[in-house]
């Protein structure tokens, strides 16, 4: 069975870490949550279906400025959910 996912997502929720453990900030999972999804909105869908297309976009996920924008999405959604978080 063939399945299609959004490889975006794994790119965003491994960088996520990295880049939380330098914002000061709740690393709840109501938070987290919210900055990968503020996160992927910013950032263009990459759909694979099959292992070459993972292959691919992964080879394409190395170049610096694919990165750069991942982080900086990242950022800007850490900092709003930092300033309004959903959770008590």
């Amino acid at each position: 069975m063939v399945v299609i996912k959004n490889y975006m997502e794994e790119v965003v929720l491994n960088l996520m870490e990295g880049v939380l453990d330098d914002i000061n900030m709740c690393k709840c999972e109501m938070c987290v949550m919210d900055i990968a999804a503020l996160a992927l909105n910013d950032l263009p869908p990459k759909y694979i279906a099959t292992e070459k297309g993972e292959l691919y976009s992964k080879a394409n996920a190395l170049r610096n400025q694919f990165e750069v924008d991942v982080i900086a999405a990242i950022t800007k959604a850490a900092v709003l959910v930092k300033r309004s978080p959903r959770h008590k």
